[in-house]
């Protein structure tokens, strides 16, 4: 379980590092009312978050 809580970590210190942590948690939030999410785990839901953000970001 520890190796899930250093990704999550490092997931976030980079967003709030890039100034992103806004866009991932209005991806999230928009995520809770999209049915393919609906049964995937925590972590994979914040690493589609993560990497739609970053994506997204890079393409800007």
């Amino acid at each position: 379980m520890g190796n899930y809580e250093d990704e999550i970590y490092m997931m976030f210190e980079e967003l709030e590092n890039k100034n992103l942590k806004l866009q991932f948690e209005k991806q999230l939030y928009k995520m809770r009312w999209q049915d393919k999410h609906k049964y995937k785990s925590p972590r994979d839901k914040y690493q589609y978050a993560y990497d739609k953000v970053i994506k997204s970001e890079k393409t800007n």
